[in-house]
Parts: structure tokens; sequence; C-alpha cells
């Protein structure tokens, strides 16, 4: 069992998004988008550190060097402060399971950077699954503008879906990174992260003005307890294992295995949110799938 850790942390982690986008949908339709990312980092946050005191005997990872602080930093604040705001935004307008799916782009992203910036060779299969891939999306996307969505919103949630895959992409190679330095604990890496991203999404939300607002959301029981449902399988349990999941197993069989929410949430966005889900949208779906696999297969 040992042997698969990383496999089965990743499989984990689809799990616990599938079911933590689930809540940070229910809460974000209740009391807006931004507002929930604000407050779940927090929590997020509050959980993480109490484990990490339970695992460590310290609250804070202190022990972290200068190329920790940097490296999960950078990836909280790409991931978490830039990359959920998207991701939340998705989720409000075209729903979890469509913004999920937009979210298996990130290992496409990942090859793309991979190849742009670091000089390394895009082979042929790479291509070919890249397009599999595509196709898969695009199938999907196309399925369910025929039932006639607003043009704008279906719009605008389709790019916040892009834009928080390549965020993902970016933060994992930065993750990455971190832990390759002095084989750093997953968990304290992700106290870093998430910190970073909660304390710099605060930040701007004082610039904004928008401080007492955001905590005066916190009356509304359902939201809250959908935030703290949310918190728990996403930034606490969810990012914790995707981080145990590259730290333990290959990349890019990380992010195929991470990549699998779109199928987990078709049952779900069913029967919680009464999408149709027709036989074109489970194909593209598992098309969509195949292509992310095909790139980490070779």
């Amino acid at each position: 069992m040992e042997k698969y850790a990383g496999e089965l942390a990743a499989l984990g982690t689809s799990l616990c998004w599938s079911f933590g986008s689930v809540f940070f949908t229910i809460a974000s339709r209740l009391i807006g988008s931004t507002e929930v990312n604000r407050i779940r980092l927090v929590v997020g946050m509050l959980f993480l550190m109490f484990t990490h005191w339970i695992l460590h005997g310290m609250i804070f990872p202190i022990n972290a060097t200068v190329d920790h602080w940097f490296w999960f930093g950078i990836s909280g604040i790409i991931g978490f402060t830039i990359g959920d705001t998207f991701l939340f935004r998705g989720y409000l307008l075209i729903g979890p399971r469509l913004t999920m799916l937009l979210m298996s782009l990130s290992p496409i992203f990942g090859t793309i950077l991979a190849w742009t910036f670091l000089k390394e060779s895009l082979k042929p299969v790479e291509v070919f699954a890249i397009a599999v891939t595509l196709l898969g999306i695009s199938m999907v996307l196309y399925d369910k503008k025929k039932e006639g969505p607003k043009e704008r919103s279906f719009a605008n949630g389709i790019l916040c879906g892009i834009c928080a895959s390549l965020c993902q992409a970016l933060g994992y190679y930065a993750s990455k990174r971190g832990l390759l330095c002095y084989d750093f604990p997953a968990i304290s890496g992700n106290v870093i992260r998430v910190t970073f991203g909660a304390i710099f999404i605060w930040l701007i939300a004082g610039v904004q003005g928008e401080i007492r607002a955001t905590l005066g959301k916190l009356t509304n029981r359902r939201a809250d307890m959908s935030i703290l449902g949310g918190a728990f399988f996403g930034p606490f349990v969810g990012v914790w294992l995707s981080l145990v999941a590259i730290q333990y197993t290959n990349i890019g069989i990380a992010s195929t295995l991470m990549a699998l929410p779109p199928v987990i949430l078709i049952p779900i966005s069913h029967l919680l949110f009464k999408e149709n889900i027709t036989h074109t949208s489970i194909i593209g779906t598992i098309i969509a799938i195949t292509g992310v696999a095909l790139i980490f297969i070779t």
C-alpha cells in the first residue's frame, strides 16, 4: 500500500476536490464567490495549522528555508489568491462540473509551459493528447451551450475556468520546486501556501474596502456550514493530499489522477444541482480525461 501512496493520495485529492467544489458552489450562490474564497482560506489555514501542531509540535514551519518561503509563497499567491478567485467565479457562473472539467487543462498548460520556457521537447503523442483533450472539452461545452445558457455568463465562466487551470499549473510547478528543497514535508509546504494566499487576498480586500462587508456575510448559517465543509475537503485535506501526491509519485501520474473530478461530479451534479447530463457530455468528459492521461502514459 505504501508503494502507491502517491497514487492513492492523488485519487483522494480528486474525491476531496469534487466534494469541496459542491460545498463552495452552494456557498457562492448564497453570499458570493469572492467572499467565500476569502473566508474559506482563513478556515483552511486554521485547520492546517492545528494539524501541523499535532504532527510537528508547532503551528507554523519555522524551520522553513528562504527557498521554501519563496516557492510555496509564490505558489500560494498564484494558486489561491489569483487562481481560486477565477475558480470560484467559475463555480458561480457555469457550475462545479464544467469548471472542474476546464481544470483538466492544467497538465496541458504545464506541458506547454515546459515546452515554451524550459525548452522541453513536445512529442507528437503529446500534441495528439492535447488535441484529444480539447476535443472532449469542446464536446461538453457545445452540448451545454445548446441548452441556451446566458451568452455572457457562459463565456465568462469558461474564461474563469481556463484562467484557474493555468494558475494551477503554475502553482504546482512552484510547489514541486519547494518540495524538492531539503525533503520538506507536504503539510508544512501547504501551511505556507495557504497562509500566503490568505494574507494577500485579505490585503486586496482591505485595499478595496470590503473587509467589513465580507465579515458581515458570516451571519448566513447555511453558507457558513458549506464553507466549513468546503474548506475541510478543499484547502485542508484536498490540497494536502495533492502535495503528498506530487511528492511521492511522478507529477504527470499525479496530475492525471487528480483530473478525475469532472467524472466524479457527473452523478453529483445531476442529483444536487438537477443538471441535465447527456450522453454527449459523458462521452466528451471521458475523452477529455483520456487525453490528459495520454500526455503522461508515454
